[in-house]
């Protein structure tokens, strides 16, 4: 009789013991995958960033257009506008930004540390997602417009289509532009997990 009470004891012991264990591998388990979505955007963010980079620094091209019948040399780089000058800086600071992250949270994942170790860590974080992702914002639209204007010409003056006879260099910064867009977007996805975590700590 004692020894089916014993049984009974320690049966009903592993039962209750499991319900917790459970839970707290599912709750791991959670966080490994959160995490590990965290870094991926990490790693897409820096990726654009570096085609942005690189496909606005290779921008430069030499031909010539048609004025009033006279035909001009003309060559382009990227480096004549501010504008764009403005997004390979953005580009080269979310770069940096991205990659330092990266390795910290991957060095904290492979050690089966949190990512983001504390509250302070991800204000820092929510900071820094949220402010370059406002500077990658601002970048490529000034550098729209300047490619725009570069497409359209000007009314009523003889500048032309610069984009016809330089549609390699126009070519090149748009889509520049364009991935500065989705590194934005990628930013603003890192710091609404910040936000998340930080509801949630």
């Amino acid at each position: 009789m004692s020894e089916q009470k014993t049984a009974s004891i320690e049966s009903s012991g592993t039962l209750t013991m499991s319900g917790p264990l459970v839970g707290a591998t599912e709750k791991t388990t959670r966080r490994r995958r959160t995490e590990a979505m965290q870094l991926i955007l990490r790693a897409l963010c820096m990726a654009t960033s570096v085609v942005s980079l690189s496909l606005m620094i290779t921008a430069e091209q030499n031909n010539s257009v048609s004025i009033y019948g006279f035909r001009l040399p003309v060559h382009s780089k990227w480096s004549f506008s501010p504008s764009y000058e403005f997004v390979v800086g953005v580009s080269v600071a979310v770069t940096a930004h991205s990659l330092l992250q990266l390795l910290i949270g991957t060095s904290r994942f492979l050690r089966a540390s949190s990512v983001i170790p504390s509250r302070n860590h991800a204000w820092v974080l929510f900071a820094g997602d949220q402010a370059f992702a406002y500077a990658l914002m601002s970048a490529g639209s000034a550098a729209s417009g300047v490619t725009n204007l570069n497409r359209t010409g000007i009314r009523h003056t003889p500048l032309p289509n610069f984009c016809k006879p330089l549609h390699k260099f126009c070519d090149h910064v748009a889509i520049s532009i364009a991935f500065t867009f989705i590194s934005c977007f990628l930013l603003a996805t890192s710091a609404v997990h910040d936000v998340i975590w930080l509801t949630q700590h």
